[in-house]
């Protein structure tokens, strides 16, 4: 069994009950309990995954703004208790990050979240580009511009993230805008892949706050440019941005 340890104490530290973990709460019939005297409603088999898959999110979103910090051991009963739940859905999701690559297992200990060097970073930028400026430049040249002015509300919202210094928000957005672009291809093999490669970009190096924001908002306004460009089928300066985007570790 896991121990709460330093892990668990770590986390406690490092999350603020504010934060996306304490917004999952298991209603009393998910934990098994009943009122006496009434009999306990079944659970439908759907409820298990639900919860599983909020801490899933929740967990992400640590991993995306460093509140679950690389090297760091956590516990499935500690992180169980911050989140309100039983340690059950925890190392369910925490087996997802396993194979997503984002933590391993360390035996009768818990989870320890993985470093993510500069050079593993630049690789994931590469395998990007290799999958998604392709798909961009082919729809640059087919989509007509009301098509894009369509996308502006997601490049605000990653704009707004970005400005709030918000590092899991930024995360969602940044990644719901990339999707959205991918998907006008109309390949979902191709946004699920991208998807997964994005995901895996976006866990951060050590950072002090103000150069993570600075980055956030120099990314986010290179999805403004780029949309900007692509509404103006400006293809040169669209194939221009969209290469720069990928040439570093940003979104």
């Amino acid at each position: 069994m896991e121990q709460g340890g330093a892990g668990g104490a770590a986390y406690g530290a490092a999350v603020p009950p504010a934060g996306p973990a304490a917004a999952v709460r298991v209603p009393e019939q998910a934990r098994g309990e009943h009122t006496h005297g009434e009999r306990p409603a079944p659970r439908p088999a759907v409820r298990r995954h639900s919860v599983r898959g909020q801490i899933l999110e929740a967990l992400r979103a640590a991993l995306a703004d460093g509140r679950l910090e690389p090297g760091e051991v956590y516990s499935a009963p500690a992180l169980g208790v911050r989140f309100g739940v039983s340690a059950t859905p925890v190392r369910e999701a925490m087996q997802q990050l396993v194979v997503e690559g984002a933590v391993e297992v360390v035996p009768n200990r818990g989870f320890r979240v993985s470093r993510r060097e500069p050079r593993e970073l630049a690789e994931l930028a590469e395998v990007r580009a290799l999958v998604e400026v392709p798909v961009i430049l082919r729809l640059a040249r087919t989509m007509p511009p009301v098509t894009w002015c369509s996308l502006r509300p997601l490049a605000e919202a990653a704009v707004a993230a970005a400005a709030a210094g918000d590092r899991a928000g930024y995360a969602e957005a940044d990644r719901a805008f990339h999707a959205a672009v991918l998907a006008l291809g109309g390949n979902e093999q191709l946004v699920a892949v991208a998807d997964d490669l994005h995901r895996r970009s976006q866990w951060p190096l050590r950072a002090d706050p103000a150069t993570r924001r600075a980055d956030l908002l120099a990314d986010a306004a290179e999805h403004t440019a780029l949309l900007d460009a692509l509404i103006a089928q400006d293809l040169p300066v669209v194939q221009a941005l969209v290469r720069e985007h990928f040439h570093g570790t940003g979104g």
